[in-house]
């Protein structure tokens, strides 16, 4: 008991220790505090003016960059002056550069308006940019009008490709050459290579000053400099080329020798204005205003509406003017060239601003096959309908013949064309061939006007003549052309019959009478005086004096037919050889069975 006393003894008085130790602790710390409350009130004056002068710095630094940047932009004004007092002539780059300074320039101080001085560096920057841009117009005009030069022919000329060059294309009188249908694939495989109207290394710098009229709103100036100079050029290009400005009653009034030389020139003209001239301005206008696509159509539209005008015009006043079956083929020239240049002209003639182009040119395709087709129908009708009245009075072949065939002839280079046409106009018959069709009925519209000459002949066996002639003239021109397989061989048999009966029927009635004297018929009798002696060998029973006459009226009869028919004509070697001998195969025989049965020598061979 007593130790344990001791020990709480010990540790009352440790007790006692650490509560002393803890309020000495606690007097401490609260003089600390009235230590630390004094110091945060000796300090906060102190913390009060560092945060002022830090505030001043970062204004004074911010005052700094700021009038920095504005004197930067004043030195960049400055510096884009000069450039633009040197104008865009020597350094173009520099220029532009400059211009796009000052825009810069112009959007900052309009951004920052706060600036005492922004309205004055405004409005002087706006004075700078109205004036560079008139540097830049006039700079514009000055480049384009003296790089835009008309192109010469020959130049043109050497951008075709050969086979279309003016050397190789030559044209016969009334219709076009044998190899028409080789040079239309030709054509139609041809590669053309557009000239350059401006030096490519120009180019850029017209983009570039184009571009930046554009950006500053100046699109019209713009588009009329361009169009005017451009426009100009082409104009040029194409006066020099030979394009001539003719109104259309001056084209209908105009003699065919010189309207048909025309219209060849035309066509050239027209293939060298769309594949080449008009497909180079469409290429320039499309790199000059890159930056814009209703510029660039605009632009093209108005430097080649006239010049297509032009054009378009003169094929208009061919297509309203009078029909004529020599103009058929021309038309089909001209509505050929028009089928070829169709998709170039879609394609050149793009956009909006264009349509109405585009829509001239396919009007003028579809009047040329319009007035083609009608002269086609005119054609058969005026075969059959001619009345010529000078016919040949040897009963040769008729001009009206060789024409027509001729004609025909000169179809067959055209079929693919001609097919064009017909489907166009849903010419369609079902046996698949609309040209045979065609052909057959100018054949026959023929025929018929040939059956209505010949009865202008008085003579009938002259008029078979001149059917045998003539019947026979086609049949070998078709069976020698491209037309015996469009005709077929029914046809050209059908027509060799018809050949035949006409000698047929020549040589029965010409040669009727005559074979009439060297027959039996009526020199016979049952009595018997006065009968051939032995020198004819005869005992027919007819009379020496009937079978003299007969002879004399052969001879009579002979020297007229052969007198007249000296007169009439068989142009062809063969068939007259086979006429000949057709006559001869009924004569001779007739002749010497009569000449041995009565006993006379006769003069015949004198005549054959």
């Amino acid at each position: 008991m007593e130790s344990l006393a001791q020990r709480a003894a010990l540790l009352r008085e440790s007790l006692q220790k650490s509560q002393s130790v803890t309020d000495a602790v606690v007097s401490i710390l609260g003089s600390f505090d009235s230590r630390l409350s004094a110091l945060d009130a000796a300090m906060r004056p102190i913390q009060v003016r560092t945060h002022a002068v830090r505030t001043a710095h970062e204004n004074i630094d911010r005052t700094l960059r700021s009038a920095d940047v504005i004197l930067t932009q004043f030195d960049r004004t400055r510096e884009a002056e000069r450039e633009i007092h040197k104008g865009p002539h020597e350094n173009l780059q520099g220029f532009l550069d400059a211009v796009d300074r000052l825009r810069s320039i112009e959007r900052f101080f309009s951004s920052n308006r706060s600036y005492r001085s922004s309205d004055g560096v405004l409005n002087h920057v706006n004075a700078l940019l109205s004036k560079a841009l008139v540097k830049m117009e006039d700079e514009f005009q000055k480049q384009l009008t003296q790089r835009s030069k008309p192109i010469e022919p020959d130049r043109l000329f050497d951008c075709l490709p050969s086979t279309l060059r003016p050397s190789s294309e030559s044209h016969p009188e009334g219709g076009k050459n044998p190899s028409h249908s080789e040079n239309q694939q030709n054509s139609e495989a041809a590669i053309y290579s557009p000239p350059a109207l401006i030096e490519p290394r120009f180019i850029p710098f017209l983009a570039k000053l184009a571009q930046q009229l554009v950006q500053a709103g100046c699109q019209q100036q713009c588009s009329e400099i361009y169009s005017e100079a451009r426009a100009s050029a082409l104009e040029s290009s194409l006066k020099s080329l030979g394009v001539e400005k003719l109104s259309k009653d001056e084209v209908q009034k105009m003699p065919w020798e010189i309207l048909e030389s025309k219209i060849g020139n035309w066509i050239h003209f027209m293939r060298i204005a769309v594949k080449l001239l008009f497909a180079a301005e469409r290429q320039l206008c499309d790199q000059v205003f890159e930056c814009s696509q209703s510029l660039r159509d605009k632009c093209f539209a108005q430097i080649t509406k006239n010049s297509l005008a032009t054009l378009l015009s003169f094929g208009e006043a061919i297509a309203m003017s009078k029909r004529s079956p020599e103009k058929l083929f021309v038309l089909l020239d001209m509505y050929e060239i028009m089928c070829e240049l169709q998709a170039d002209i879609d394609t050149i003639f793009v956009g909006e601003s264009c349509s109405q182009m585009r829509e001239s040119a396919l009007s003028l395709t579809k009047c040329l096959a319009q007035t083609a087709q009608k002269t086609f129908s005119d054609f058969e009708e005026a075969v059959e309908k001619d009345a010529t009245k000078n016919i040949h009075i040897d009963g040769t072949v008729h001009p009206l013949t060789s024409y027509v065939i001729n004609y025909v002839k000169f179809l067959f280079d055209y079929q693919s064309t001609l097919k064009q046409l017909f489907q166009e106009f849903k010419r369609e018959d079902g046996t698949g061939s609309e040209l045979a069709t065609v052909t057959m009925s100018i054949m026959q519209a023929l025929q018929n006007n040939l059956d209505a000459k010949a009865k202008q002949y008085k003579d009938p066996a002259l008029m078979h003549i001149f059917l045998m002639n003539n019947i026979h003239y086609i049949v070998k021109s078709v069976r020698r052309s491209e037309a015996k397989d469009l005709l077929g061989d029914d046809w050209i048999q059908r027509h060799r019959r018809i050949v035949q009966q006409n000698a047929n029927q020549y040589r029965r009635i010409a040669w009727s009478k005559v074979l009439q004297c060297i027959s039996g018929q009526g020199l016979t009798s049952s009595g018997g005086s006065g009968q051939v002696g032995s020198e004819g060998g005869n005992s027919s029973g007819a009379s020496r004096a009937a079978v003299k006459e007969r002879f004399r009226s052969f001879n009579v009869l002979f020297e007229e037919i052969y007198q007249k028919q000296c007169g009439w004509s068989v142009p062809d070697t063969e068939l007259r050889e086979s006429l000949r001998l057709a006559v001869a195969e009924i004569l001779l025989p007739a002749y010497r069975s009569f000449l041995k049965r009565f006993g006379y020598v006769s003069l015949i061979n004198h005549y054959v």
